[in-house]
């Protein structure tokens, strides 16, 4: 049996962090993935993602949704990161960070801890700018020191710079930095990318430690549960890739990092999560916790299509050429079009009001972005689609187990526009953007926007329910809470309550999902779960 000083389940933005700094700390560390080793071509370069999960491929694991009777009861797809760098590794790349008003919001409901540690923007902002390393910023509120590259795209599609002009002529403002003093206006990413190369997690993290005698990464391994004794944590069941059950035993800290989907799977694998559910599967419960698997939150998005009238945009050029230029330009001198996910431009916005806080993201895609349903019936050409996106949903899902066996996926409950106030925000959204569209320069280079087509309340909530979909950032789902909260998994230090030498850190942990992209967020979490494990902060 082996013994280590912490054992970390899960290798995501956030695992591959904690781990980083654990060991750079001095700590012997198991590492434990179920997903695979992060180098693949497709995958160091950025759209190679989008090819993968259009095929289908073993680096991701999509969980299918409960049937959502508020959607019809339609059943949507939740592909989540099969893969060291979790998240980082498959995802469209865009560094945003949320904005203050979400960590301090987090800092006051945790007041309420006897043993409170901050949590507000002054207390997160230097753990993004440790991480950073920015190639164009380097003020108060940027990092350019750090392992996580961020760079602006290495190339921007014609169509991101009408869609942005078009939104200046709709009143917002150009924001040079969505992570700057301001969220609201229209701008373009910065990405974790550089010169051509995807900047995963385990890319900036594991790989410089790689050879290190202290780590033991396992891939291709599945927890089966966390081993609790009197009241601690002492390590954990897993099945290596031959199906071989090992246990793995530690001194100090388990880590569960393995995701808002899996780690609540895993929580009440060994015990810990509401009590009825556990013995409905005939679980042991070491300890009632209702909040483990409640409060599931992710944001919602919702496209409106256009066709192009001109040749514009990414439509073919994965193909004969095209693709041949492209992979040549990228390979010889890291630029042009395979240098970006497409998703080059984006805006922070309030439809409602605009001198308040954004309620609306927006992406600019260079093509028809259309679901299977859609596909079906409206012929794929050259286009553009706004991918719109609600920053602070109300409406909250969970996650249960389908089995006791660990093998099975959970039953993933994500519950999008339960709130009929979600809707109403997302057919302001959809009336908005609908309107950029008419914006020249935009506007100039459109034949018909092809979906929706009836702009009708009736119409639009019709399309949400048809066609809403996850923006890939579950989150919240073993929070952190006050005292007293009896929906609070964690303490503000994100240890599991009631139980010794666990501790959660990953996107679960969050009271409240950030507005706004949820991959920096992430690795911040794992920072700050080291620094406390290693007894710094």
């Amino acid at each position: 049996m082996e013994t280590f000083d912490h054992i970390v389940i899960g290798g995501g933005s956030a695992g591959s962090v904690a781990t980083a700094r654990l060991v750079e700390g001095g700590a012997k560390v198991l590492l434990l993935e179920g997903g695979y080793h992060h180098r693949h071509p497709l995958l160091d370069m950025p759209p190679g993602v989008f090819k993968l999960l259009k095929n289908g491929s073993k680096f991701f694991r999509t969980h299918k949704s409960t049937p959502q009777s508020q959607l019809g009861g339609r059943q949507t797809e939740i592909p989540q990161g099969n893969v060291l760098g979790g998240g980082s590794t498959v995802n469209g790349q865009a560094y945003v960070r949320g904005r203050p008003q979400d960590y301090d919001a987090w800092h006051e409901g945790l007041r309420g801890n006897n043993d409170a540690i901050g949590w507000g923007w002054d207390a997160v902002l230097p753990h993004f700018k440790r991480l950073e390393g920015n190639r164009k910023f380097n003020d108060d509120l940027h990092g350019c020191d750090g392992p996580l590259t961020v760079s602006d795209p290495g190339h921007i599609d014609d169509m991101a710079r009408w869609f942005v002009q078009a939104l200046q002529a709709q009143g917002e403002p150009f924001n040079p930095d969505f992570n700057g003093k301001s969220q609201r206006g229209a701008g373009f990413f910065q990405f974790t990318y550089d010169r051509g190369q995807r900047v995963s997690a385990a890319y900036a993290f594991l790989d410089p430690i790689k050879n290190n005698p202290k780590l033991t990464i396992r891939l291709r391994s599945t927890v089966q549960r966390v081993l609790i004794q009197d009241g601690r944590a002492v390590g954990v069941v897993y099945r290596d890739k031959s199906g071989t059950e090992h246990t793995a035993r530690c001194a100090g800290e388990v880590i569960l990092s393995a995701g808002a989907l899996i780690t609540p799977k895993l929580l009440m694998l060994s015990g810990l999560g509401p009590a009825d559910h556990l013995r409905d599967h005939d679980i042991d419960v070491v300890q009632d916790m209702p909040g483990i698997g409640r409060n599931l939150q992710d944001h919602p998005d919702v496209s409106i299509v256009a066709r192009a009238n001109g040749n514009y945009g990414y439509f073919k050029q994965d193909r004969g050429w095209n693709m041949l230029r492209n992979g040549m330009e990228f390979k010889l001198f890291g630029r042009g079009r395979i240098t970006t996910t497409g998703l080059e431009a984006a805006c922070f916005v309030n439809p409602t009001d605009p001198e308040a806080l954004p309620t609306h993201e927006a992406y600019c895609i260079p093509v028809m972005y259309l679901n299977d349903a859609q596909a079906r019936t409206i012929p794929e050409d050259y286009g553009v689609s706004i991918q719109m996106v609600l920053l602070k949903p109300r409406s909250t899902g969970d996650v249960k187990l389908a089995s006791a066996n660990p093998e099975d996926m959970p039953l993933v409950n994500p519950n999008f526009l339960s709130d009929e106030r979600d809707m109403d925000e997302m057919v302001k959204g959809l009336r908005y953007f609908r309107e950029t569209m008419n914006q020249s320069p935009l506007a100039d280079r459109i034949a018909e926007v092809v979906a929706p087509t009836d702009y009708s309340d009736a119409a639009l909530r019709d399309h949400c329910r048809r066609v809403v979909k996850t923006n890939f950032h579950p989150a919240g789902t073993a929070k952190m809470g006050a005292d007293g909260d009896p929906m609070a998994v964690l303490d503000a230090r994100m240890r599991v309550r009631g139980v010794e030498g666990l501790r959660v850190c990953d996107m679960s942990a969050v009271p409240d999902i950030p507005a706004g992209n949820t991959n920096a967020p992430a690795m911040v979490l794992g920072d700050r779960c080291a620094e406390m494990v290693l007894g710094r902060l």
